[in-house]
C-alpha cells in the first residue's frame, strides 16, 4: 500500500459572480464557457506545470443539465484546450459541489493515484434554477421522510430561527449589513480583484461585454434598510433577500496537487490541506450541518475549534453562520469570521461557492502569518455540512 502524500492548494480563481435572470451580465453566456475560463486562466498562471501532468478535472453543478451536464469535468477540460489524455468527471452536493469536488480529487493524490488534479464548481441559476427537471420521489411526502419545508432552502432558514429565537432577524440583518461592508473594505484594499478571471459577455441588446467585477454586492448597505425587507418565505418571518444569499451565476477552480510533485514543478503552495468531514442533520435545519461536519473534520485531525484561526463561512443565510458561531461560542462580529465578506455580499452560485471559501481563505493566510489553521465550511441542501480544515503554509508561530 503507497503511504498517504501531503496535498496542497497551489492556486485558485473565479469569474466574477453575476445576478441570475434575464438582466444578469451572463444572461446569455454559456454556463460551460464560465468554467472553462477560469481553467484557461489557472494554466496561463502557471506555466511551470505542463498540462499532460494534469492526472483529473473534478467538476460540480447543482443542475446537472444543458450547459452544465454531459460530464463536465471531461467537457470543460477539452474546452479548455486540455490534452484528450486528461480525463475528468461531474459531481454534485448541491452547495458543497466544489468543496466535495476538492476533496474527492484531494483523496485521490494522497492515495497516489494522481500527482496533479483540477477541481472546481459551476452553477447558471439564471439558465438552470435549482430543481429544474428533477422528480422528487413522493415517498417523501407519503411517508413522511423530510418535512415539506426541506425542500425549500428559505424555509429551513426561517425553521433554523425558530429552533434558535435568540438569533433575531436583528442580528441576522446586522450580519448582513456587516457583510458587505468587508467586501466593499476588500475590495478597496485589492483583496478581491487578483481571484477574478475577466470573462467576455455576450448580449443581444447591448452586444459584447467583459465582466470584471461581482455583480451581486451592495456596498453601503445599511441595518435600517435591512429591517424594511419582505420576508417571502413566511409572513412576518426573519429570512429576507437582504440577510440571505441570492440566486446567482459563477464558476471557481482551483489546482490541487502533492506537495511532493509541487516541489519537483515550482508550483507555488497556499495551502496544505490537514482534513475534512461531511455530515448529516435533519434536512428541515440544514443550515446546522456544518456544526457536525466540523466536529468531524476536528475529530479527524486531533484539532480544537480553538486552533482555528480563520474561519471562510459560506453565507446561505445569515442565521446558519450565527448559529455555527453561537454553537462555539464566537462573537457575531469576530474579526477571524469571513474577513472579506461572504455570500450575502459576493453572491452563492451553489456548487462553485466552496472553491471560493478556499481561494479568500488562501489570501487571508498570506496576511496573516501568526495563524497556523483555518477552516472552511459550508451547510448544503437536503440536510448535510461540509468542512475543509487548511494549514497557513506561511505560518510563523504566535504573535509577539
Amino acid at each position: 500500500m503507497p503511504a498517504s502524500r501531503d496535498v496542497v492548494f497551489v492556486d485558485g480563481a473565479r469569474t466574477p459572480f453575476g445576478k441570475a435572470g434575464p438582466k444578469g451580465m451572463y444572461a446569455e453566456t454559456r454556463a460551460d464557457d464560465l468554467i472553462v475560463a477560469v481553467i484557461r486562466e489557472l494554466l496561463r498562471r502557471h506555466p511551470e506545470l505542463p498540462a499532460e501532468r494534469i492526472d483529473e478535472v473534478a467538476i460540480a453543478a447543482t443542475t446537472q443539465i444543458g450547459d452544465q451536464g454531459l460530464t463536465l469535468g471531461r467537457i470543460a477540460g477539452i474546452l479548455a484546450g486540455l490534452p484528450r489524455s486528461v480525463p475528468g468527471f461531474s459531481i454534485d452536493r448541491m452547495c458543497a459541489g466544489a468543496m466535495t469536488a476538492v476533496t474527492a480529487v484531494a483523496g485521490g493524490i494522497a492515495f497516489g493515484a494522481y500527482d496533479v488534479a483540477i477541481a472546481g464548481g459551476v452553477e447558471h441559476m439564471g439558465r438552470h434554477p435549482m430543481g429544474e427537471g428533477v422528480d422528487p420521489n413522493p415517498r417523501f411526502v407519503s411517508e413522511k421522510l423530510v418535512d415539506p419545508s426541506a425542500l425549500n432552502m428559505g424555509m429551513t432558514a426561517e425553521n433554523l430561527h425558530d429552533r434558535f429565537p435568540h438569533l433575531t432577524k436583528q442580528r441576522a440583518d446586522a450580519f448582513a449589513a456587516a457583510s458587505q461592508a468587508k467586501l466593499a473594505k476588500a475590495y478597496a484594499d485589492g483583496k478581491i480583484e487578483p481571484d477574478l478571471v475577466a470573462v467576455t459577455t455576450r448580449s443581444v441588446e447591448h452586444g459584447w461585454g467583459l465582466a470584471i467585477k461581482d455583480e451581486p454586492p451592495r456596498p453601503g448597505t445599511t441595518v435600517e434598510e435591512l429591517a424594511g425587507l419582505k420576508t417571502p418565505f413566511r409572513p412576518h418571518g426573519r429570512v429576507t433577500a437582504g440577510n440571505a444569499a441570492g440566486l446567482n451565476d459563477g464558476a471557481t477552480a482551483c489546482i490541487l496537487a502533492s506537495a511532493d510533485t509541487a516541489a519537483e514543478l515550482g508550483l507555488p503552495v497556499k495551502m496544505s490541506l490537514v482534513g475534512y468531514g461531511f455530515a448529516g442533520v435533519d434536512p428541515s435545519v440544514m443550515g446546522i450541518g456544518p456544526i457536525p461536519s466540523t466536529e468531524k473534520a476536528l475529530k479527524a485531525t486531533g484539532l480544537s475549534i480553538e486552533d482555528i484561526g480563520l474561519f471562510e463561512l459560506n453565507e446561505a443565510f445569515a442565521v446558519q453562520v450565527l448559529s455555527f458561531l453561537d454553537h462555539y461560542g464566537i462573537a457575531d462580529d469576530d474579526p477571524r469570521v469571513n474577513p472579506y465578506g461572504g455570500a450575502i455580499a459576493t453572491g452563492h452560485p451553489l456548487a462553485s461557492s466552496g472553491v471560493r471559501l478556499m481561494t479568500q481563505l488562501a489570501s487571508e493566510f498570506a496576511d496573516h502569518p501568526e495563524v497556523r489553521y483555518g477552516l472552511t465550511a459550508m451547510c448544503v441542501g437536503i440536510g448535510q455540512g461540509g468542512s475543509v480544515i487548511w494549514a497557513n503554509p506561511h505560518y510563523a508561530g504566535a504573535a509577539a
